[in-house]
């Protein structure tokens, strides 16, 4: 009976390994796809700058409604499509001490990706009541933020409308929005 079932192993054995080899290659082959697939969108994304003031140009102008806001601007006017990363950090007059603060409710569900011509929006409140201090402010800074969040090396300084706005303590700027309407309601 050993004789038997010897040849009978063995070649049930050769049929599994041929199988699991099969298998293994198989799989090697949609991992290799896969890790293909994977890097082709890697390289896309890579493809993808990240806005900046090189690449974009800022504009802001006043809205009448709501009241004490004003609106960001940034057009992509590269030749390439570039991530508009969190919210801008802005400095409201030369002698700011700190950057105005992020309306976090305003996140977005995901990174804008701007393609050249195209546009993201940032509403700014300008001073509330709650506020304190203030003063009358007639240019503002504006720096891009990269993908972990941290300052672009270039502030570009733009002209308020109207001679100026007077800001407060409680001044702050939205995340990038893709349109106008989003950005102006917080």
């Amino acid at each position: 009976m050993r004789k038997s079932t010897r040849p009978f192993s063995r070649t049930a054995a050769s049929s599994l390994a041929v199988a699991a080899l099969a298998l293994v290659g198989f799989q090697a082959t949609g991992q290799t796809a896969s890790a293909t697939t994977a890097g082709t969108a890697t390289a896309k994304a890579s493809s993808i700058a990240t806005c900046t003031t090189a690449n974009t140009e800022v504009t802001v102008g006043a809205v009448s409604r709501p009241i004490n806001h004003l609106l960001l601007k940034a057009t992509n006017t590269g030749t390439k499509p570039c991530y508009a990363y969190s919210a801008p950090f802005l400095r409201a007059g030369a002698d700011a001490q700190a950057p105005l603060q992020w309306v976090e409710d305003s996140t977005p569900q995901s990174v804008l990706v701007l393609e050249p011509g195209r546009s993201a929006y940032a509403g700014i409140l300008t001073y509330s009541p709650d506020g304190e201090g203030g003063s009358q402010v007639k240019n503002l800074g504006v720096i891009f933020t990269d993908r972990k969040g941290h300052a672009t090396a270039t502030e570009k300084t733009v002209k308020l409308p109207g001679g100026g706005s007077f800001f407060n303590s409680s001044a702050a700027v939205t995340y990038w929005q893709d349109n106008a309407a989003d950005a102006l309601v917080w």
